[in-house]
Formats: C-alpha cells, structure tokens, sequence
C-alpha cells in the first residue's frame, strides 16, 4: 500500500457568502420598527498550512477534492448569519503550490505558513445596513458571494542540505544508515529504495540532514526508473553526492561513465547545474573496488570535484566525507543569510482613492463593462427584486459607469453586457436622470425607474 506520496492535483472550491435578509421589526404598537435584516455570514476557505507532523501528501492523493462550507444567511433582528469553518490542510516543510500553467503560487516554508487556495465568499449585506437617511427602509438584501474554484498542483520538495545521487544498489542507503540514525531498507537488488530516505548527521558542530534519493538510471529525465520522480527532493541541496560503485559486475560500467551519465540526467532536468557536487567512491573495503579506485582517480579529477574513496563495512572515510559535507553546508548557509540580509525590501503601493476599477469596452453594438467592483455588486443582486436592481444602477452611476457609456457614444436601448463572457449580464441601457435613493424610491421591493 502507498503510504508515501510526494505530489497531488488537488481542486478546491470555497463555500458561497450566504445571502442578507430583508426583514422589518414588528412589535405591538410599533408599526415603523425600521429595518433589522441581518448580513449573510462568511463561507468557509481552503487553506493551505505547514504543519511539522506531516510528511506526505497521502491525505490529498486519497481526497482530491476539498469544499468547504457556505455561510449561513442572515436573519430577522438584526442576527447575521454564522461564518463557515475554513479547511485547513496540513502539508509538509517545503511544499510549493503551483497552478496548472505551471506559476508558482507559494513555496511553504516554515511550521505554520500557509496559502489559501480558494477565498471564500463574503456574506451579503441585510437590510439593516443598507439603510440610510434616504432609503430608510430598503425592501431588499444582497446575496452572498461565490467562494473561489482553483485547480492547484502540491509537490513536496524535501528540505535535505546533503542529496545523494548514484546507479541503484550504489551503497546510498547504506551510507545514510551509518551517518545517521536512520534505517531506510538494504538489499543487494535494483531499487530497493522507492521513497526518499532522510538521515540527521552530526560533523564538526553542524547538523545537516541526508536525503538518499531513489537510483538514477540513463534516461531518468525523460522518466525512466524511479529517478525522475524524486529529483525535485534534491533541488534545494546545498551539495550533491555522487555515490559511485566501484564493485559492480555489470558490463560497460566504471566510475567516470556512471557520473558522466548521471551528470548528463541532472542537465537534462535542469537547475542543479551550479550545485557543488562531491565523488564517493564506495566500496573500498573489497580488493577489487579498492584497485578500480585508486585507477580512476586521476579519470575523475577532470570533473572538479572532491574525490573520496570509503566504505559503509569497514567506515574508512566516512568522517572525512561527513566533514567535506558540513563544509559545504556551512558554506550554502553563509551565503543564504547574506542574501536574506540583502533581500530588497518588499514595497506595497495601494490603489489610488479615486480609481475606478472600470472598464468599458465596445464589442460592436453593445458595450462590455469589466471590473471587480461592477462584477462583484451584479453577482450580489437579487434581479427579482426591483428596488435592488435600482440599487444596482445607482451604485453603477456613483462609479462612473454611465458618463463613461455616454463618453463612448452610447444611446437609450443599447446593450450593456457586466462581466466575463461565461457568466455576464445583459441588459437594455436607459440613462439614470435621478438616483433611487431620493424620489425614485416607491414603495419596498420596487423601483419607479421600472414602472410604466
């Protein structure tokens, strides 16, 4: 049974704001109790966090799909309506988000970050508080927001300072076994490790972590083996390892063409180009091994790297290449502090008070109006109703929207579409001369601005 899982398509879908309440206080005696709708509460979220306890996306592999709660709507005397409950997901350090053009959405990083993947809807206002000295007594209430849809890729990418790169039954798990404390299983055939194994090391006063990644075979990049899979597990290593078998039996093998063909994997997937990297030549403690290595020494000295020849039975070298680990691990680390340190300083510009958030654009004879605040208050309006659809002009004529209509040419009659094309509202455009919270009012639910 799968009891490690590393990436997840996960769709999440917000619940909805529930609806405000148009509602008037009745009690004996007091015929003009005044308006005491209640607002629609708070859909619920999908949130996104870090939790240290976890360490696989297991849970979103077996429930893909998350929807949270819708609010409850309002109610009479003045009660609003209950906020629903956000999801909240645990995911593992070093989770990143990304949608499905492949953008980066978050990198979680740290216990408690977290990203909320779909926003959930805003309750609509009651009639309580759309009240005003003009519209006294609304005889309508806004709806409730849709809570956001998102499609959303999670991939765990282990935070390992150490990743250990090498043909299957190169020694890699064993070399984390004596390291460390861990026990990842050892056997003498291909691919004995199917899930990335991380081991805790202690050297010279630094502790860094180990991850021993699944074997590369040629062909990994294009997705052959288990390679591929895990090579993001050794995207943030602070230095790669090339655990190379110096006793193998199989036919055209030799350290310098094993690292050639693991080098050219790494190419292929990209972005470990600039990663120090660090030759073990293992399995020394047999006579063959030992000659094989002590031949190819100076073969391997073409690639730049440090050359050290251990062995996981007999533990020679292994403190040596424990210490070169550290030192290259201390080194990434110096140079992460300095950039944090010169990390320009994030600058937020908020919008200007008197933007419009408006658009109109002409698409032939009719004239399409775009814009967060045009679309959101179309969404939040019961058609039903004609005070609210009055409502709706009146907010739409404070913005601005209709001396823009007019600036383009725009006659009494001519089609007025608010939104994006899959979900828009089409309607005959007739110029407001007054707005509704004055004389236009008549009497709750209606609009003279709709009578004949």
């Amino acid at each position: 049974m799968t009891t490690f899982v590393d990436r997840a398509v996960i769709y999440a879908k917000a619940g909805d704001g529930g609806n405000g309440v148009a509602s008037i206080h009745r009690e004996k005696f007091k015929p003009l109790g005044g308006p005491d709708g209640g607002n629609g509460g708070r859909g619920g979220s999908v949130i996104l966090r870090v939790d240290a306890n976890a360490s696989s996306l297991l849970h979103l592999h077996r429930a893909p799909h998350q929807r949270a709660k819708n609010g409850a709507p309002g109610k009479g005397g003045n009660r609003s309506g209950a906020d629903a409950d956000d999801i909240i997901i645990p995911v593992p350090d070093g989770t990143v988000v990304t949608g499905q053009d492949g953008e980066v959405l978050a990198d979680l990083l740290g216990d408690g970050a977290q990203l909320v993947v779909a926003q959930g809807g805003r309750g609509g206002l009651g009639n309580a508080a759309l009240a005003s000295t003009k519209r006294k007594a609304p005889g309508f209430a806004l709806l409730g927001e849709d809570g956001q849809e998102a499609e959303v890729v999670v991939e765990l990418k282990m935070l390992a300072d150490v990743g250990l790169v090498g043909f299957p039954s190169a020694g890699k798990s064993s070399l984390v076994s004596v390291l460390s404390e861990a026990k990842p299983k050892i056997a003498d055939y291909p691919f004995t490790t199917l899930v990335p194994q991380l081991g805790v090391v202690s050297a010279g006063g630094t502790n860094f972590t180990v991850a021993d990644v699944p074997g590369l075979i040629p062909g990994a990049s294009q997705g052959k083996g288990l390679g591929l899979e895990f090579l993001r597990h050794i995207e943030r290593c602070a230095v790669l390892v090339h655990v190379v078998d110096c006793a193998t039996l199989e036919p055209g093998r030799d350290p310098a063409s094993d690292i050639d063909a693991l080098e050219n994997e790494l190419k292929e997937y990209g972005g470990l180009a600039n990663k120090p990297r660090i030759i073990a030549l293992n399995k020394v403690d047999i006579p063959e091994a030992e000659d094989l290595a002590e031949l190819v020494v100076k073969d391997l000295e073409k690639f730049g790297y440090p050359i050290l020849k251990v062995s996981v039975v007999t533990h020679a070298g292994l403190d040596q290449l424990a210490f070169t680990m550290a030192k290259f691990v201390e080194e990434w680390r110096a140079t992460q502090e300095a950039l944090h340190e010169e990390a320009p300083r994030i600058v937020i510009r908020p919008k200007a008070v008197d933007d419009q958030d408006f658009t109109v654009v002409v698409e032939g004879d009719a004239y399409r109006v775009r814009g967060a605040r045009p679309t959101r208050w179309v969404k939040q309006t019961d058609f039903a109703n004609e005070e609210a659809v009055g409502y709706l002009a009146d907010r739409l004529a404070r913005l601005g929207v209709e001396e823009e209509l007019e600036r383009l040419g725009a006659t009494p009659g001519a089609t007025v579409i608010i939104g994006e094309e899959d979900n828009a509202v089409v309607f005959d455009w007739r110029p407001s001369i007054y707005a509704g919270d004055g004389p236009a009012a008549g009497p709750r639910g209606t609009d003279i601005r709709f009578m004949e």
